[in-house]
């Protein structure tokens, strides 16, 4: 059975990532600075024992997107952007990366252009119908989120988390800073270096910066040592071998974000949420009990973090309101999400066949 993977930047394959360590196969990228980007970040992760290579990685290629007639088997893409396969010998299966609430790439023009759709939960395909979508039922199949099976069963140990971070003071409660970028008017820009400044003094930081911001953690960092800062941690959401996002989630006790996909992943955990509110409006239209920001306390820039973040963690008012949400965003939520995704694509393997 040939698999393969599609996306344009690493950290979207974090999102079949547990796929691939049940099934292998190959990665497909559209630029040669992925390739190596890629080989980079999964040394190590090569699980085909015919496949030898320099770090024990995966087999990648460069491929154009409009170019992919020749792949034969099932193709799980991470990105919205259309691919040119043959639809007799390939399969191709939208997995996405994120089920939050910033609009599709491209507007969603190609939602409907793939054969199969993994569904995480009822969320996207509320966002597959906001931009006029309505994929026939044979074609979503239920899945939930694979990466959530880890947590789930319990294969993600804090303290492991926290002496790889390198967290000293035990007795300080864990704050997680995970923005988005620039694509959803990312806070990490406006608020990284007074939450460093702020949020240390009582509590422990992990700052995770999207993907695209991971370039200003260097500086953040010297900056930091220069003002002699303690209790601040960094995660670079490039490396899915350490840094995934589910360890961050595990390692800490409450987490500030904005408009990223986390808010809603972070749900798996039950633990506190605060949103930097930060005006950004290219947002799918959701009703409000797939609308996270409307079971969240609010940061505009003036209030007194450390504060927030005190009376979240002491009241946990939203508590019940996010074990009530997590079924309407993520279906399952069972632990067995990355087997249903592998017996789903065994079995349009087989269809192929």
């Amino acid at each position: 059975m040939n698999v393969f993977y599609y996306g344009k930047q690493i950290y979207q394959f974090s999102y079949s990532k547990p796929i691939y360590e049940k099934l292998g196969g190959r990665f497909i990228v559209y630029k040669t600075r992925n390739w190596f980007e890629y080989k980079y970040y999964l040394r190590g992760m090569n699980i085909d024992p015919s496949y030898k290579s320099i770090m024990n990685t995966p087999p990648v290629l460069v491929r154009d997107y409009n170019h992919l007639t020749d792949i034969k088997g099932v193709l799980l893409t991470h990105s919205a952007r259309k691919l040119n396969t043959n639809t007799k010998t390939c399969k191709t299966v939208y997995v996405g990366h994120g089920s939050g609430d910033k609009v599709f790439g491209g507007k969603g023009a190609y939602m409907d252009s793939f054969d199969y759709y993994f569904l995480p939960g009822p969320k996207m395909k509320e966002k597959l119908l906001d931009v006029g979508k309505n994929i026939p039922e044979e074609r979503l199949i239920k899945i939930g989120n694979p990466r959530f099976d880890a947590i789930v069963n319990g294969k993600i140990k804090k303290d492991d988390v926290l002496d790889r971070l390198g967290v000293k003071d035990r007795s300080k409660p864990v704050v997680l800073y995970a923005p988005t970028w620039r694509f959803g008017n990312g806070t990490f820009k406006k608020y990284a270096y007074r939450f460093a400044e702020e949020i240390t003094k009582e509590f422990n930081l992990i700052i995770r910066p999207h993907y695209h911001d991971t370039k200003r953690l260097r500086k953040l960092s010297i900056w930091a040592k220069f003002k002699g800062i303690k209790n601040l941690y960094f995660s670079d959401s490039s490396d899915l071998i350490k840094a995934d996002t589910m360890l961050d989630f595990v390692a800490s006790d409450i987490m500030i974000s904005d408009t990223s996909s986390v808010l809603y992943e972070y749900l798996i955990t039950g633990k506190p949420i605060i949103v930097a509110e930060n005006k950004y409006s290219r947002l799918h239209n959701m009703p409000d009990e797939l609308n996270i920001l409307k079971h969240v306390d609010l940061y505009h820039g003036s209030e007194d973090i450390n504060k927030m973040l005190s009376d979240a963690l002491a009241l946990q008012k939203f508590k019940e309101d996010y074990a009530d949400m997590l079924p309407r965003i993520f279906y399952f939520n069972d632990g067995k999400s990355t087997q249903r995704s592998v017996e789903n694509i065994q079995r349009i393997a087989k269809d192929l066949s």
